[in-house]
């Protein structure tokens, strides 16, 4: 009889252990479940989630997240087996294509454009042309670089900037043409790694181009010599002026879809364009978002709406009698090298991208650009960054229509 006493009492002891374990994972799930929707800020974009594939993702953790407790908490018994399964199949597919349901990547056919990105003509900023466009000291410069001299390459925003920097500081009877290309930041990086340029003028390297750099065994070096402001752009028409650091998250991250969610309800759906993986745009979203992941860009409900594959000519495309796409660029590039008249830059956090807020920190995507070499510059290089430093190089920065380093004003 005793040990009947005992027997009932290890049961319940056991039972309750078992309960206080369930509770425990419980809880555990439900702290997972708060801490993604926190992490990829569904919490903080509360109210402003306004379309089905933004919204996937946290139904997706929900329905995970049920489907965990019902297989903490459903007893074991043979009957339930196949409601048991159940929930473990769904919970493995929910886990599977979540990351997917992140970037809202379901498209295996979209609308895009076969024409290679349109150019910006380059030939009036190009050195030693006479160019009126290129800017120019007052004086000559203190440095006069002879001999073998630095190849360059770059971004083509910063093309005017480290064009005039060797026109300034290189010996005329020295240069030629190739010294001083234009080839886009993702080729320049790759330039750069596999040695055929000295220096390059871009910002700062993605992940992708970092881990091409460690592949090759080299070891970049980044020497701040200016600012630049990242500015996100929209039609001349949009009434939209300013946006928050969280509403841009939401738009790139796919939460935020209609314009009607931010005060404009006869924009429709947003045309949210964006640029090609490893380009010095497209890297400066991604510093902005962070973590975030972005959402890949979705289907455009017309293939007219491709245009010319210049994000600064989509950006004023006219769908359905509004002006809805959004796209980002820099300050410099959008105002002056490819202009387009039609587009205004957009206040962020209501603050103006203008130079005098760049200075002072207050526009809040304010970032360095680089001049990048392998290793620590030397000879010639060396001392044409170490002019670009120097009050000279700075000034011409500026005059350039840049923003010099903070500790050079």
């Amino acid at each position: 009889m005793d040990a009947s006493v005992d027997d009932v009492r290890n049961a319940h002891q056991t039972k309750i252990w078992l309960r206080v374990a369930q509770g425990i994972a419980s809880l555990a799930m439900l702290v997972l479940a708060v801490w993604l929707l926190w992490r990829y800020e569904y919490l903080q974009a509360f109210g402003q989630i306004d379309n089905f594939l933004g919204a996937l993702p946290v139904i997706i953790i929900l329905l995970a997240l049920g489907a965990a407790l019902g297989l903490i908490w459903v007893r074991k018994a043979k009957s339930q087996r196949p409601l048991l399964v159940g929930f473990t199949i769904f919970l493995a597919v929910a886990v599977a294509v979540f990351p997917t349901a992140l970037r809202a990547d379901w498209w295996i056919f979209s609308k895009t454009s076969d024409a290679p990105a349109t150019s910006v003509d380059l030939s009036g900023y190009a050195p030693f042309t006479h160019s009126s466009t290129l800017a120019r000291l007052d004086q000559p410069a203190t440095i006069q670089l002879r001999g073998d001299l630095p190849r360059l390459d770059g971004a083509t925003a910063l093309y005017p900037v480290y064009a005039a920097l060797a026109e300034a500081s290189y010996a005329e009877a020295d240069f030629h043409s190739d010294l001083v290309k234009c080839t886009n930041t993702a080729n320049a990086y790759q330039s750069l790694i596999n040695g055929q340029t000295d220096v390059i003028f871009v910002a700062a390297a993605s992940a992708e181009q970092l881990a091409a750099a460690q592949s090759a065994g080299v070891e970049l070096c980044f020497t701040p010599i200016g600012r630049e402001a990242f500015v996100f752009v929209v039609g001349g028409d949009n009434p939209i002026d300013n946006l928050t650091t969280q509403q841009i998250h939401n738009i790139y991250s796919g939460k935020t879809a209609n314009w009607a969610t931010l005060g404009w309800s006869a924009g429709g759906r947003m045309i949210v364009y964006q640029r090609p993986a490893g380009s010095g745009s497209q890297t400066g979203l991604l510093q902005i978002m962070g973590d975030l992941p972005v959402q890949a860009p979705q289907p455009l409900p017309d293939a007219s709406l491709i245009g010319s594959n210049s994000l600064m000519r989509q950006v004023s495309v006219t769908w359905q009698g509004v002006q809805p796409a959004i796209g980002y660029s820099y300050r410099y590039y959008a105002t002056t090298m490819n202009a387009n008249p039609d587009t205004k830059l957009l206040q962020v956090d209501g603050c103006y991208p203008s130079v005098e807020n760049i200075q002072s920190d207050a526009y809040p995507f304010v970032s360095d650009f680089y001049a990048v070499t392998v290793g620590e510059p030397t000879g010639n290089t060396a001392d044409f960054i170490q002019w670009i430093l120097s009050e000279q190089g700075q000034q011409l920065i500026e005059a350039s229509g840049y923003v010099p380093l903070p500790e050079s004003r």
